[in-house]
């Protein structure tokens, strides 16, 4: 049988190549054939507005890479969660960091794999300008939004804290003024799921409004089933709900206050188990033969099902959180304050498997708790043609973390981990944007930013079982780190004509430095980690042209990354010891290309495609036979050097008064490591994963039924793998959701 290394070897060394041409040929396929086709339409596109600079723009006079997706969209592709995103940008990976919950997003290759509560991602997730704090909230649903928007590349001048990687930034559809509507839909699906939502606006008076959106998915069967206790693994019982109000008293003045809240009794899965000590001269893990692959206990699994394991833990998830947001904004005439004022209480507690077998090798029981305020103040004018914007932004923010943990059957120990973090931010900002000459603008950004972050934790072990101290073990961390950020954006803009925009700009973001909060059995791997910053050099360009039928946004860009924050998986001592820590310097460059065409009435097609390229410079980490280097070279983990994303879509009047739908749309990532140092076996191959769905409605919307599948292909792919190395000899696989299919049934009414 051929082993790892050989096929990881051949996979990376031959296949890649091949893609590459394809996926190019096939992005000038589509460049080109417009040219054919212009005439054959009366549809044009429509622009979407953005406020991606902190401000309502067109999109085409954005200079960022910016994906926006509509509420249109968002419904038609059935994107619920972040792993949906992949589905609609180019150069973004998001997986899943345990079974069924807490995604890590990654933006042209900038992530970070870490499961630390007290972390957070180098994605700034913004919620209605609110920003998320830590990596434990961004398990969320989408639903009732005006639209998302992906940007990338660092966005700190105007967005701030830790967005090296870019910004998603979610919008709320508001409360209007015109008038009673309100929508709401029910639909079914295998694994006895059932999900339904609800919206209604309601204008009390012509300038006060309130809304009301929720949303319930109850699936009474898991995708993973235990042949351990006769029981599937994964349901879902979840409520989600948002009233917002919306008052203009004056005209000038605007106020709009957001509650929103979660509430989920639900389960996760747990990993695929493989072991990596052989019984016999064969190389472990085998995929294709685990027999003789055990771990530490003589224990192997040779079900070839993905989604079935011996388990006996019942790997229950709940969370619990509340969402207040509060805008205002007074129009002065010559400038606009506008300030955002959030808090947010969240909490949540999992039983996870972190062994993935029948023994209570790691099984940790996580009870999270995240407190955050936030308070955002900018002014925004236009004077002679030079629009400016000035803020300060201040948060706080703590997080507790309270896991007890086993460790019985392979070292008789139990653990208890804790830890109690609490952040002050501060920060000034502006952006001007200077007119040089006709069509050609200056675009400066700046953000000055005070980081201060105190952190008391560890890990405590104990005799399983007993409340006996077993202290060769045990470790603390007691300390205080400040960080100093002075992040910018320039960016020269040329606009030739209305509907182009050229642009090439350069930009730094910094993410903050922090603390581990996992398991550990040395101090050393809870010393604080420092600061990363990225240093982006990209130039784009957007267009519509073909009559408003094609439009075209792509850009280039090279990446200086400099002590990015990484984890590696090592062993020091007597258990396996994950450490974050700094890793000298990177560099990444690729591209990305995003194209809409409208060729034919009813008809719309639309993709991406990114090329990406990313090379580690070396790093030291320990091993059991103690301190070593990794070699320069390696690739950052989840960064697939190609991704293609296509969504074709065809609507078409069936009878009087009704409309029909068809949509297609695929997904490809090529392979990629799943961490730093690359291990063979810890890598996710080459993957198509197709959706489609067909539906009848009226031409004014009020009715849709609408037949779904998602995965209609059931490919199985990894997406998160860990290796818990010496002396357990195990680790587990993560895979992407199985097959899913239902329908929808969808009520309008105004």
């Amino acid at each position: 049988m051929e082993g790892e290394d050989a096929v990881t070897a051949r996979i990376l060394g031959a296949r890649k190549p091949r893609v590459v041409l394809l996926a190019c040929s096939a992005l000038s396929a589509l460049t080109a054939v417009p040219a054919a086709a212009q005439d054959q339409t009366g549809q044009t596109i429509e622009t979407v507005t953005v406020t991606a600079q902190k401000r309502s723009q067109n999109i085409l006079d954005v200079g960022i890479n910016v994906t926006a997706i509509t509420s249109d969209e968002i419904q038609q592709s059935r994107i619920m969660t972040p792993t949906d995103l992949m589905s609609q940008v180019p150069n973004l990976e998001v997986k899943d960091n345990i079974p069924g919950a807490q995604q890590i997003i990654t933006i042209r290759g900038i992530g970070l794999d870490d499961f630390s509560t007290t972390n957070n991602s180098t994605v700034g997730i913004y919620v209605d300008d609110i920003y998320l704090a830590s990596f434990a909230e961004e398990d969320f649903n989408f639903f009732d939004l005006d639209r998302i928007e992906v940007l990338k590349g660092p966005q700190a001048a105007l967005y701030g804290r830790n967005t090296t990687a870019g910004a998603i930034n979610i919008i709320s559809a508001q409360p209007s003024f015109d008038g009673l509507f309100g929508n709401v839909s029910a639909g079914y699906g295998n694994y006895d799921a059932f999900q339904s939502d609800a919206m209604i606006n309601v204008p009390v008076t012509g300038n006060f409004a309130l809304r009301f959106a929720g949303e319930t998915i109850q699936q009474d069967r898991g995708y993973w089933y235990s042949t351990g206790t006769d029981k599937d693994l994964g349901r879902q019982h979840d409520w989600f709900g948002r009233g917002q109000a919306l008052w203009d008293p004056t005209g000038a003045i605007s106020v709009l206050l957001k509650v929103e809240g979660t509430v989920e009794g639900s389960q996760i899965g747990v990993g695929k188990f493989f072991g990596t000590q052989s019984t016999n001269t064969q190389s472990c893990p085998d995929y294709g033969n685990p027999a003789h692959c055990v771990n530490y206990a003589g224990y192997t699994d040779t079900n070839p099902n993905v989604f079935e394991g011996d388990w006996t833990s019942p790997a229950f998830y709940r969370e619990d959180a509340l969402n207040t947001t509060l805008h205002v904004t007074d129009d002065f005439g010559w400038g606009t304050l506008t300030s955002v004022t959030g808090y947010i209480q969240f909490r949540r507690s999992f039983l996870i498997n972190a062994g993935a077998s029948p023994t209570q090798d790691a099984d940790f029981d996580e009870n999270d708790r995240v407190n955050q305020f936030s308070e955002e103040l900018r002014l925004a004018g236009n004077a002679d043609g030079v629009q400016w914007l000035v803020g300060a932004d201040y948060s706080w923010d703590q997080i507790r973390d309270y896991t007890p943990g086993s460790l019985a059957d392979s070292f008789g120990l139990d653990v208890l981990i804790t830890a109690d973090q609490i952040t002050h931010y501060a920060a000034g900002f502006a952006q001007v944007d200077w007119p040089l000459v006709d069509h050609l603008t200056l675009s400066s950004g700046v953000r000055l930013a005070y980081e201060d972050r105190s952190y008391v934790g560890g890990s405590n072990w104990t005799i399983a079982g007993t409340t006996t101290a077993f202290p060769l073990f045990d470790t603390s961390e007691n300390d205080t780190i400040s960080d100093r950020a002075v992040d910018f954006r320039e960016a020269l803009n040329w606009k030739p004509g209305e509907d182009t925009l050229v642009y090439a700009s350069v930009s730094r973001g910094t993410k903050s430095g922090g603390f581990f909060d996992g398991i550990s059995t040395q101090d050393q791997a809870l010393a604080p980690y420092k600061p990363e910053t990225l240093t982006d050099y990209e130039t784009g360009v957007k267009s519509e042209f073909f009559n408003d039928t094609v439009l075209l946004d792509s850009s280039v860009f090279y990446y200086d990354y400099r002590d990015l924050q990484a984890q590696t998986f090592t062993t020091v001592g007597a258990v396996a010891l994950i450490k974050l820590s700094n890793i000298q310097k990177a560099n990444v460059y690729g591209l990305d290309a995003a194209l809409t065409w409208l060729p034919l009435d009813g008809l719309s097609l639309r993709g991406g495609l990114g090329l990406l390229h990313s090379r580690l410079g070396s790093f030291p980490y320990a091993s059991v036979s103690g301190p070593t280097t990794e070699p320069s070279g390696n690739q950052l983990p989840d960064a697939p050097d190609v991704t293609f994303n296509g969504t074709a879509r065809y609507e078409h009047s069936l009878f009087s008064n009704y409309v029909g739908a068809v949509q297609f749309s695929g997904v490809y990532a090529a392979d990629s490591f799943l961490e730093t140092l690359n291990t063979p076996f810890l890598f996710s191959k080459a993957n198509w994963v197709f959706d489609g769905r067909t539906s009848i409605g009226t031409n004014d919307k009020s009715w849709e039924l609408a037949f779904w599948i998602k995965n209609m292909f059931n490919e199985q792919h990894v997406v998160q793998a860990t290796d818990d190395g010496a002396p357990l000899d195990e680790g587990y696989r993560i895979f992407n959701a199985p097959r899913t299919y239902g329908f929808t049934l969808t009520y309008a009414f105004q």
